[in-house]
């Protein structure tokens, strides 16, 4: 990692006016094969997305270090089997700890350093697989920077279209996300913890969460902020270990709980069975006559093991080409 360029300038933030702001830039290079565009899809998933944004170009999010909130935007520079991303990151300090941060940030969120030379070995055995892998070529797997965020978005997406969790998820930002400025315009991080943790339930019923939704967001967040609960610890759980952890908070059932470890965890090999879109994208790619259960999708994804994970990634982005976001 080098560092390309630094440069001071004066904005107006909640920080304070004239606070110094610096941007500064550097390279990754990805294990290849890496696509951006897709990674960046898998986390975006629908275009009205306000924390995860994609232009064609750029990925970008705000991301909130040591209480700071820093514009961190990612394109990339090289090819599909020599991938290098360039990094351009704007806020109001400079310090090694904040770059080493920003790069573990963007390695956990993009799969940079994942390498998935194997499961493409494995795919090659499998025609469906296979097909499956080559259409979507250099998607890695995308994780939500934390088990909070991972968590937030299980409860909001609960038995509704993931449309209608998305826009949740970007009402939920917008009011208790720390807001940047960028340009003319401005941006927010995902909720933060401390702040949706001094909310009323009745505040996020006027967002459109239904009343179950708002206490489970709001008792998670101050669990998190009074540390009654440590989710990093979790992560360092096994499977089974961090499912029975998981089922003990409200309103995490089986789904939620298998997404949160997918998408907040990394554990590629669990495939949240209950999604009812995901079995439905399944059962069409196999041609399947009959409708799939959480059972009938464990017994076909032996066959895939371990990574029916990824293959639910992988139905993802294949629902995303057929809207034609993609």
């Amino acid at each position: 990692m080098t560092i390309n360029k630094v440069r001071k300038r004066k904005v107006e933030n909640e920080l304070g006016p004239h606070c110094n702001m610096i941007d500064f830039s550097f390279q990754l290079k990805p294990k290849p094969p890496f696509r951006l565009d897709l990674t960046a899809w898998a986390l975006r998933r629908r275009p009205d997305n306000v924390v995860d944004r994609w232009d064609g170009r750029t990925y970008a999010r705000v991301v909130v270090i040591e209480g700071r909130p820093f514009e961190i935007g990612v394109t990339q520079t090289g090819t599909l089997d020599n991938p290098r991303v360039q990094i351009a990151v704007t806020g109001p300090q400079l310090s090694p700890r904040l770059k080493s941060t920003v790069v573990s940030a963007l390695e956990r969120m993009l799969g940079l350093r994942t390498d998935l030379s194997d499961f493409y070995s494995f795919a090659r055995r499998d025609k469906k697989l296979w097909e499956l892998s080559q259409r979507f070529l250099g998607l890695k797997p995308p994780r939500f920077p934390d088990l909070f965020e991972a968590l937030a978005n299980g409860f909001s997406c609960q038995q509704l279209s993931l449309s209608v969790g998305i826009i949740l998820l970007s009402r939920l930002a917008t009011n208790y996300g720390v807001p940047f400025q960028k340009g003319d315009s401005t941006v927010y991080s995902f909720a933060r913890p401390d702040r949706l943790a001094r909310s009323e339930v009745q505040a996020l019923r006027k967002l459109g969460f239904s009343r179950n939704k708002g206490r489970f967001l709001v008792e998670l967040a101050q669990k998190v902020t009074q540390e009654t609960l440590d989710l990093k610890r979790i992560e360092n759980l096994d499977d089974k270990a961090a499912l029975k952890e998981l089922y003990q908070l409200l309103g995490v059932g089986r789904w939620t709980a298998e997404y949160a470890l997918l998408r907040g965890m990394g554990r590629l090999n669990v495939f949240p069975g209950d999604d009812v879109g995901a079995r439905n994208k399944l059962k069409s790619i196999l041609n399947l006559r009959k409708p799939l259960n959480n059972e009938g999708v464990n017994r076909i994804l032996r066959r895939w093991e371990p990574y029916g994970g990824f293959v639910y990634i992988h139905l993802l982005l294949d629902g995303l080409s057929e809207e034609g976001y993609l």
